[in-house]
């Protein structure tokens, strides 16, 4: 019997998947993994250097097999990457599990990160480029989601209490 997280998050690049997950695991008594830092652990490199070396493509398969690795392995709090729901396995491999979509807007995206880090799938025009790619992803976050928690105006300690009272846990 594979290991079952107790929460898996996902959403958009920038929207505090990871500060929000450190807390959840801290609130929950439980470890946190971050697929994204499993790949740039075990890559030995930035995932912006994996989309420019060997470009998206490669990245997603890299992705695919650290998401269904988590998945298999942890049983506290995971983040995916927020691409990881556009591959069909990762979507089904998610069936089953506490999925919490943390959900911003762009204004709210365009506040906290300004949309000029070093985002590969954001380099030429930051603000179009977003919404595009939430257009293409919302609806996939949507579907895999036990819940949905807007993030625009919160604290991630706020968010955090919201993601719990949503899946109706109690904290350790």
């Amino acid at each position: 019997m594979s290991a079952v997280p107790a929460i898996v998050l996902i959403g958009p690049m920038g929207v505090g998947k990871s500060t929000v997950g450190r807390l959840l695991a801290e609130r929950l008594g439980v470890g946190y993994r971050d697929t994204d830092e499993d790949i740039v652990t075990a890559e030995g490199r930035a995932i912006a250097e994996i989309f420019v070396d060997e470009g998206e493509d490669a990245f997603r398969a890299i992705e695919k097999r650290a998401v269904r690795t988590a998945l298999a392995e942890h049983e506290g709090v995971v983040a995916l990457g927020g691409g990881a729901v556009l591959d069909p396995d990762t979507r089904a491999a998610l069936a089953g599990h506490r999925v919490v979509y943390l959900s911003m807007e762009v204004d709210e995206a365009v506040r906290r990160t300004g949309l000029n880090v070093a985002r590969p799938l954001l380099a030429v025009n930051p603000r179009k480029q977003w919404r595009e790619l939430m257009e293409a992803r919302r609806h996939l976050y949507e579907e895999v989601a036990t819940a949905v928690v807007p993030t625009d105006g919160r604290t991630p300690e706020e968010v955090t209490q919201a993601a719990l009272d949503a899946l109706e846990l109690k904290q350790a």
